[in-house]
């Protein structure tokens, strides 16, 4: 797309340095076909990198986000991973589900199990934001899991209530926008804890958050569906608490915290140091809820635990 030409330069710069005989591989599309409580839908992913690299990390985006907000490490990484960004199912190219209420974990691991599957390896490295990020404590949390090393971005096993509220403010409201310029007004505000982003990175997050309405203008990339479960699962609850889903995880764990997090607040990331995992913890300046890795100093964060070791 032409309107995502002054980003160019931006993923460029991310890139990590190239090691003589790495050549970059276009980005793909693909999708799987997952059940569910109520039928067949389809889950759609973009995939960087060597097809045939064991070596995988899978990218699993926000509550309101897609694939596509991953780009830029995906590029950075593709020289050392396969790297994989599904659009979580009722976001981007993904399906959209006939019941609001499968719009559930057990749904979505579900999903990321059977794409595991398809890519035929045994274990992968997992990314995850917000909630994608609890999706793989789910997932990392179960005997025999498939992720051998992971990154929490910006979410741990106690959610702040204060800041779930915030977000059952906008979430499934969303107008409808006449022009990208009025999408990304909305985008500003809504998305402003992703910290003090470029003019061309506010555009990229808004194109890649939206899409064209078929009688004209743009709307979220989302079902707005997704709010009803949300108000049943967070915002009637007194306490989101999943501590004895982190202390069950053994695999080499990160966290990172936006600095000015009202997600995961400074204590809890401090106590997920010292339990489950125990993990590393990196706080990311000038950033609330969540930093989106669009500065090579985060796609750095990442890319320096995920390369430490092997597993």
């Amino acid at each position: 797309m032409a309107i995502l030409k002054d980003f160019e330069e931006l993923v460029v710069s991310a890139r990590r340095g190239q090691e003589a005989g790495c050549r970059l591989q276009a980005m793909r599309e693909g999708s799987v076909s997952c059940l569910g409580p109520h039928g067949l839908h389809r889950m759609a992913y973009t995939e960087w990198g060597d097809p045939a690299n064991e070596r995988v990390l899978v990218c699993v985006h926000g509550l309101t986000r897609n694939g596509r907000d991953f780009d830029v490490l995906a590029n950075a990484l593709a020289c050392d991973y396969r790297v994989v960004c599904p659009d979580v199912v009722g976001r981007g190219r993904s399906d959209r589900l006939f019941f609001s209420d499968d719009y559930a974990l057990p749904t979505y691991a579900n999903d990321m199990m059977v794409l595991i599957a398809r890519l035929g390896v045994d274990s992968v490295h997992w990314l995850g934001t917000s909630m994608g990020g609890l999706i793989g404590m789910f997932l990392a949390s179960l005997p025999g899991s498939p992720i051998s090393r992971m990154v929490l971005n910006d979410v741990g096993p106690l959610i702040a209530l204060d800041a779930l509220q915030r977000i059952g403010e906008y979430l499934g409201k969303a107008p409808d926008f006449a022009d990208l310029a009025e999408a990304e007004a909305y985008v500003r505000f809504v998305c402003a804890p992703f910290g003090k982003l470029t003019d061309a990175q506010w555009r990229y997050m808004t194109v890649v958050g939206t899409r064209p309405k078929p009688g004209g203008g743009f709307e979220m990339s989302y079902d707005r569906a997704i709010a009803a479960p949300y108000q049943k699962g967070f915002l009637e609850a007194k306490e989101v608490s999943l501590w004895p889903m982190y202390d069950a995880i053994r695999c080499p764990t990160m966290v990172l915290r936006g600095a000015q997090s009202d997600i995961l607040l400074h204590a809890t990331a401090v106590e997920m140091t010292t339990r489950g995992p125990q993990a590393k913890l990196v706080e990311v300046p000038d950033v609330g809820h969540a930093p989106m890795f669009l500065e090579e100093s985060q796609v750095r964060m990442v890319q320096d635990f995920m390369l430490s070791a092997p597993g």
